[in-house]
């Protein structure tokens, strides 16, 4: 099957050389000029993937990712930009961004994350959409995001359930504190912030204050690890 892709580049020359090379590795890809007429092509939910250059007319590239993200549109969006501050790369990940790719690039990069962004549309895809994950006495209701521990509700604020969804979907496994910045945070970066261990420490409170057993487990040295048997 081939994939579509979606320029929003207001360059000629660089949306001219991208639609080539793209082309050239297979792919059907379709351009735009303008930010507006970006979002009403990605909005028909048609493409694979949307390249968008942060700096557009009538509508800039970030603005674009935040109104296709806030009409429930999951199409991963590649953003490029010249502005590669590290403050840049974390405004363009928080707006709904699925990666970002600063000025100048070499194509083969490009390249690579594009195959990485499909692959992961792919899996997302292929799996079976749970509503309930289950890790001993602990039930989570993903539909209606009510968590209880051996019957006791035990109420999460969203960050929290986002992080316990996470764990759950790998329980058992170790869950780096890396694994646990990108998918929660959108951090492809070490803020150099202990900002998972606070949201792990409430967390394990709400989980293990006043059950018999622990459920949440600290693996020194790696991360986390959410499992019955320590």
């Amino acid at each position: 099957m081939t994939r579509k892709i979606l320029i929003v580049e207001d360059d000629p020359s660089t949306a001219a050389y991208l639609a080539k090379g793209l082309t050239e590795a297979g792919y059907a890809v379709e351009t735009s000029h303008d930010g507006r007429d970006g979002l009403f092509l990605a909005s028909e939910g048609i493409f694979d993937l949307v390249i968008a250059d942060r700096m557009l007319p009538g509508l800039d590239g970030l603005s674009l990712v935040g109104a296709l993200r806030a009409a429930k549109v999951e199409t991963p969006v590649l953003v490029l930009s010249a502005l590669a501050s590290v403050d840049d790369r974390v405004d363009g990940l928080k707006a709904g961004a699925d990666d970002y790719l600063c000025k100048p690039f070499s194509f083969a990069e490009l390249s690579a994350r594009i195959e990485a962004l499909v692959r992961r549309t792919d899996r997302a895809t292929a799996e079976p959409q749970k509503t309930r994950l289950s890790v001993g006495d602990l039930e989570i209701d993903l539909l209606s995001r009510h968590v209880s521990r051996a019957g006791r509700s035990i109420p999460l604020g969203t960050r929290e359930f986002s992080l316990l969804e996470f764990l759950a979907r790998h329980a058992g496994q170790v869950v780096t504190r890396t694994m646990m910045l990108e998918k929660i945070w959108n951090y492809h970066f070490d803020p150099g912030s202990n900002v998972v261990d606070v949201h792990i420490g409430r967390l394990r409170r709400k989980l293990e204050d006043g059950f018999p057993t622990p459920i949440l487990h600290t693996v020194r040295g790696a991360g986390y690890r959410l499992a019955v048997d320590g």
